[in-house]
């Protein structure tokens, strides 16, 4: 007995790979602070149901239909699909290089000339940090409203009000909170077992669907097109439909900012965000085919959403009625709430990065982890952030009880904001690139030395990584450009597409902050002691 309590008492011996990983941390200016929990299988499952993207599929994909129809759906995503590997194929590259939890803005302040650096910076880390935090307060929305549209599906005569919205939304980020405040252990071995879910799931809903739904003919859904927004042209139609379709391949991300608790980070990470986009790509365009296929009654299906909120339960009730309906929806809703835990980690790690260097108001608080060195089976988490991205998402919440409009402006700020990050980083990679400052991979270099940068473990070879950089860059501008249109015209205060005014406001606020306060004491990345 004795024995044993000296051995928890003793520290834990680090492998050579996590000290590989802490070396490499400490080059980029980082002191280690947290434990590498996270192997490849957990932070690929991590990053799956946090992307979350068949299950968004059955939500995107059926509004879609109003601009662009079955084939526009189809094409739509195929294309947004594509454009998504490119971006985080890009974004894999700066992973490799730099795998930090700041992700983005740290990559940043490794490729932004001098001159512009910490402007660059401050301003990518504040729209990856209110993108992650509105993508927090979204994934509870859907919870909430996809459970209350299950049980008007069990029960027609029930209601749904707005308090009801927002105290599930308060149950469902408390759940992840739970989660989230265990252990690095403990939240590796759930993401684990949400992987072997995330595609259980996909055949439990799917061939059900397939096999017990009344199907249309392959001819309406591979070259049928809608314009039912009331736009000049089809053409038009069809890409003020194409954000709404890359909403279910957004997040994948996510990996990054969990860098700092992965082994073998420059590898995994990058490796992650690839597979990640492919497994969670392939299930999405078969749901969306399986979907085309079995909404046969469009009207009834948009209708729908007024009570169920979302079109695809009454798809579900049409194939198999309304208890097998609420079984599927089980399924999704299941799996919604693990994506909630693993989108919380991010969010809250996305905090705490930012706050370590200084960039938000009660940093020093909002920096603390728990630690203890001498107990094994305890972990380093940041317990001040999670707090904090709780009291956050609690908040914002309430905007549902005043006006739902309100906090779906809010909610598609999630697209703006984190599209326009990786804009920038993948135009910073590309002038990097074709400039020829960027050497090849040297072991131990020191990244935060920014003047030169080397290539990390994973890349795309030349010429090919250039042409990616390229169609990363014209992909992010195009869906940038839509993702401020209006569903309909003519357009009334109910059918405005209000990101511009959420995204411009934050924007702006990050400007006129940094310059009357944060150029004063925001110096980018911290070198840590």
């Amino acid at each position: 007995m004795a024995n044993n309590s000296q051995a928890l008492l003793k520290p834990a011996t680090k492998s050579k790979t996590a000290l590989d990983d802490d070396a490499q941390l400490r080059s980029l200016g980082k002191r280690p602070r947290l434990n590498r929990s996270f192997g490849f299988m957990s932070i690929l499952g991590f990053s799956c149901s946090a992307l979350l993207s068949w299950e968004g599929a059955l939500v995107t994909s059926v509004p879609g239909l109003l601009n662009g129809g079955p084939a526009g759906v189809i094409w739509g995503f195929l294309i947004n699909w594509a454009g998504t590997i490119s971006v985080y194929a890009a974004l894999a590259e700066l992973a490799s290089i730099a795998p930090t939890t700041g992700g983005q803005y740290h990559w940043v302040a490794i490729l932004a000339p001098e001159s512009c650096r910490n402007f660059l910076v401050y301003i990518t880390a504040w729209l990856t940090t209110i993108a992650w935090q509105a993508m927090a307060v979204s994934t509870g929305y859907i919870i909430a409203t996809m459970l209350q549209g299950t049980v008007v599906l069990a029960q027609p005569t029930y209601v749904p009000t707005s308090w009801q919205t927002v105290l599930i939304i308060w149950g469902a980020v408390l759940s992840a909170v739970v989660i989230n405040s265990t252990t690095g252990r403990a939240l590796a071995r759930f993401e684990g077992i949400v992987l072997i879910l995330h595609l259980a799931g996909f055949f439990g809903v799917l061939v059900p669907l397939v096999y017990l739904a009344p199907h249309n003919d392959a001819r309406t859904v591979f070259t049928t097109f809608v314009n039912e927004g009331g736009w000049p042209t089809q053409a038009m139609s069809f890409f003020v439909a194409f954000p709404s379709l890359a909403t279910s391949l957004v997040g994948a991300d996510c990996a990054v900012h969990m860098s700092e608790e992965i082994q073998s980070a420059s590898l995994v990470v990058p490796r992650a965000l690839m597979y990640t986009v492919l497994i969670n790509g392939s299930l999405a365009f078969a749901m969306i085919i399986a979907l085309m296929f079995c909404l046969t009654d469009l009207p009834s299906a948009l209708g729908a959403a007024e009570t169920t909120f979302y079109p695809f339960l009454q798809v579900f009730s049409a194939a198999v009625g309304p208890s097998g309906a609420c079984v599927m929806a089980g399924i999704v809703l299941v799996l919604a709430i693990a994506s909630g835990v693993s989108i919380y980690a991010s969010a809250s790690r996305m905090l705490w990065s930012f706050s370590r260097d200084g960039g938000l108001p009660f940093h020093r608080h909002l920096v603390k982890v728990s630690n203890n060195e001498y107990l094994l089976s305890q972990t380093s988490l940041p317990v001040a952030a999670i707090l904090a991205t709780l009291a956050i998402t609690m908040l914002l919440s309430l905007v549902a009880l005043g006006s739902t409009v309100a906090l779906n402006a809010l909610l598609s700020l999630v697209i703006a904001a984190l599209y326009s990050s990786y804009l920038l980083v993948c135009c910073l990679l590309l002038w990097r690139r074709t400039t020829g400052r960027i050497l090849p991979h040297i072991s131990g270099a020191d990244t935060l030395d920014l003047g030169y940068l080397s290539w990390g473990l994973w890349r795309i070879r030349e010429p090919l990584g250039t042409v990616n950089n390229v169609i990363a860059v014209l992909y992010s501008i195009l869906l940038l450009f839509w993702s401020f249109w209006p569903p309909t015209t003519p357009t009334t205060v109910e059918t405005a597409n209000w990101s511009i005014l959420v995204f411009g406001s934050v924007v702006v606020f990050s400007v006129l902050w940094y310059l009357l306060r944060a150029r004063y004491y925001f110096k980018g990345p911290i070198k840590e002691a």
